[in-house]
């Protein structure tokens, strides 16, 4: 698959998700986690999706990263709290 096909691709997914079908927003979360991409993770979060908010609590968890958690934990996730709390001082 050509970079363009790929560009494309996502940008159908988006607008398919934007028009709510949740086939399509699944689908964008799955594709952002294999690829670490937050800002597309926080973007579908935002948009209300729990999965790519679990899947951003994981990630940040995974790297350490205080900043992502704190952020969450702040909008109310207890999960990223709870990841907060474990890594401690």
């Amino acid at each position: 698959m050509s970079e363009s096909e790929s560009t494309s691709e996502l940008a159908e997914l988006r607008a398919r998700a934007s028009r709510g079908d949740q086939d399509a927003v699944d689908e964008l979360v799955e594709l952002a986690g294999s690829r670490n991409d937050l800002d597309e993770l926080r973007s579908l979060a935002d948009a209300g999706s729990s999965d790519a908010v679990d899947i951003l609590v994981e990630i940040a968890g995974e790297r350490g990263d205080r900043a992502e958690l704190q952020r969450l934990a702040a909008a109310g996730n207890q999960d990223a709290a709870d990841v907060l709390n474990e890594l401690g001082d």
